[in-house]
Parts: structure tokens; C-alpha cells; sequence
């Protein structure tokens, strides 16, 4: 019954970011491209929903659900909130499908996955605004550039925001202070591999380094080593 809360909130949570994102464009005359990073953080957030779930694969559910969900907006433009109309850009179905699969692979420590998230939920929404707004030094990418100032704000935001739940959250292998180079880390990597993915595939590589990271630093650490 707790699981059933649960997953009824997350998808309350969801569809009214939805609903929202979409009145900011129609009605108060956002650009796609704010209201998309609205969607963006506001599902990379649903992870937190994730502490409350006692059952994994009722928590899988969400994520699984809006890999179809972002794939029929993105044919039919059902969600005109978070589409650009740029037919090669596959973001909003990679990063559901990311989130499902680590969900899988680290739910018995919920505080890495959470913090696996982080880096694209903020870093990468945070970088984009940064870089369109203030970007001067620009570089290529395949489909696309970057900015210096953009990538530099992925690694600072992606930064902070890993290390707040893997100091923080119960369970973690990292609590206090031990999170800080952890998660500089992560931002380190993850932000190298965002500066040169192209097409939108940082959505599923950006994850995947950060879990890989943590798994790495968990393997490594003194402190945890039998």
C-alpha cells in the first residue's frame, strides 16, 4: 500500500511539471529551452521518490513508463514543453532509460544512485543555461559546440549537487566530509564525458560514468575494504 503512495505522487509529481513546463510556454511565453531544463530537473528529481519505494521494480515503474511516455512526445510532439523539434536529439528518451537501468543495478545503496543522477539532473541543465546565456569560448562537438563557461558550471553544480546525497543520505558509503572528493570525482569525469558527447547521448553516458565512478571509489576506499 506504501509502494501504490508512492508511485500515485510520482506520477502526480510528473504530469503536473508537465502541465506546468507547458503553461510557462504557453502563457507567460518561456522558450522550449527553459521549459525544457524545467523537465529535466524536475524528473531527474523523481529519484528521491525512490527512498520511499520498498519494492524495486514497482519503483522501476516510473522510469520504464516515460521511456514510451518521452518517445511518443517526441514522434507525435504531445509534450511541446520539453521537444526542441531537432529530430536527432533523443535526450529526453535516453535519460528515462539510464534512470531505469540504474535503478536496477543500484538499488541495494540508495545513496549512489541518487547521487549517479545528480550530475545530469543539475550539472547538465545548469551548463546549458549558463552556456547559452554567458558562453563566449566555444567548441565543437559532433551536432552541436559547447562553452568553456558551460562545462566549467557542469563541473561546479555537478560537484555540490553529488556530494550533498552521498554526505547526507542514510546508508551512504561517503557521510560528511568523505563525500567532497568523492564527488569531485564524479563531476571531474562526468563533465569531461558530457564537454564531448554528441547528438544527446551525454542523457545516458553522463549517467553511466558518475555510477561507474562511485562504484570505483566504493572498491577503492580504505574505509570500506574488508
Amino acid at each position: 500500500m506504501n509502494d501504490l503512495f508512492v508511485l500515485v505522487a510520482a506520477y502526480l509529481y510528473l504530469f503536473a511539471t508537465l502541465g506546468a513546463a507547458e503553461w510557462l510556454r504557453r502563457r507567460q511565453g518561456y522558450s522550449v529551452d527553459f521549459t525544457r531544463k524545467v523537465v529535466h530537473i524536475a524528473a531527474g528529481m523523481t529519484v528521491l521518490f525512490l527512498l520511499a519505494f520498498q519494492n524495486r521494480w514497482i519503483a522501476l515503474i516510473p522510469p520504464v513508463s516515460f521511456i514510451f511516455i518521452n518517445a511518443l512526445s517526441y514522434w507525435k510532439g504531445t509534450f511541446q514543453a520539453m521537444e526542441t523539434g531537432e529530430r536527432w536529439r533523443l535526450g529526453t528518451i535516453y535519460f528515462p532509460i539510464a534512470f531505469a537501468i540504474l535503478t536496477r543495478l543500484l538499488w541495494g545503496t540508495k545513496p549512489l544512485l541518487v547521487a549517479s543522477l545528480m550530475p545530469m539532473t543539475w550539472g547538465d541543465a545548469l551548463a546549458a543555461v549558463v552556456g547559452r546565456r554567458w558562453g563566449r569560448r566555444k567548441f565543437r562537438v559532433p551536432g552541436g559546440h559547447r562553452t568553456l563557461e558551460g562545462s566549467l558550471t557542469f563541473l561546479v553544480v555537478a560537484w555540490v549537487a553529488t556530494a550533498l546525497p552521498l554526505a547526507f543520505l542514510a546508508g551512504t558509503p561517503f557521510p560528511g566530509w568523505q563525500a567532497v572528493p568523492t564527488a569531485l570525482a564524479v563531476a571531474v569525469a562526468t563533465a569531461a564525458v558530457e564537454a564531448v558527447s554528441p547528438w544527446g547521448i551525454d542523457n545516458l553516458t553522463v549517467p553511466a560514468v558518475s555510477a561507474l565512478v562511485l562504484q570505483a571509489a566504493v572498491f577503492l576506499s580504505p574505509s570500506l575494504l574488508p
